[in-house]
């Protein structure tokens, strides 16, 4: 992850006021941002827009001009302030026209997230992995980092295998991501199993709190939908 700048974008306080709540512990009935307008979105590092994708609404993330080639993109949900809960989010993601060969499409949100995006713990996917015929590739299909200490070259260097699983992943497709957090534990489920893929049980930032965002690599086709929250 690299330093962000940021374009604002307008928050809308109607809808974004029960996932507020939501997030915060004073409601627990869940909140679902459809992702059909970019109201209540704050742009790092990216640009957007709201396109129909593969038969949906969906906001599609784009890199900003004159950027390095190793950055992120954020989207952060204003005025959401989560700690513990559930997170479910509907990504689809692939390698952009530009991207380099061994670029993956990666693609996912932050959560409990400051300073727009750099203290934050992540979860993300590598689609274009989950279907390689490299059974080292596959293992390495979704991926815990936190920022701004814990990218994934320190994570696999000091405990490989611990911070990134398989999964089944189709590059493009429409892919639903579910987040459960609880103190310093959160675990991350892929297109409705009964079973988590990934489990991180010393989440690096400690009992902390923050916004929501969608997240993706400078060099993704990245697009996002359902964005639900309790």
């Amino acid at each position: 992850m690299k330093k962000h700048g940021f374009v604002f974008g307008f928050t809308l306080a109607v809808l974004l006021a029960p996932l507020v709540m939501a997030t915060s512990g004073q409601d627990r009935k869940a909140s679902t941002l459809r992702l059909d307008s970019l109201n209540g979105l704050e742009l790092v590092d990216a640009k957007a827009e709201v396109v129909n994708y593969r038969g949906r609404p969906a906001v599609h993330l784009i890199a900003a001009p004159n950027q390095q080639k190793d950055y992120s993109m954020l989207a952060i949900v204003s005025g959401t302030d989560f700690k513990d809960g559930t997170i479910e989010l509907e990504v689809a993601g692939a390698p952009g026209k530009d991207a380099a060969p061994d670029d993956r499409g990666f693609i996912g949100l932050a959560f409990r997230s400051q300073d727009r995006g750099n203290r934050a713990e992540y979860f993300y996917l590598r689609p274009t992995n989950g279907r390689s015929d490299d059974q080292l590739r596959r293992n390495h299909s979704v991926q815990y980092v936190s920022t701004p200490d814990f990218p994934w070259e320190r994570l696999r260097k000091e405990n490989p295998g611990v911070y990134e699983s398989y999964t089944d992943l189709e590059a493009g497709a429409w892919t639903k991501m579910k987040v459960t957090v609880s103190g310093t534990k959160a675990q991350l489920y892929v297109n409705g199993a009964d079973q988590p893929c990934l489990i991180v049980n010393d989440l690096k930032l400690g009992e902390t709190h923050g916004q929501i965002a969608l997240w993706a690599f400078g060099t993704t086709d990245a697009y996002f939908s359902n964005l639900t929250v309790k």
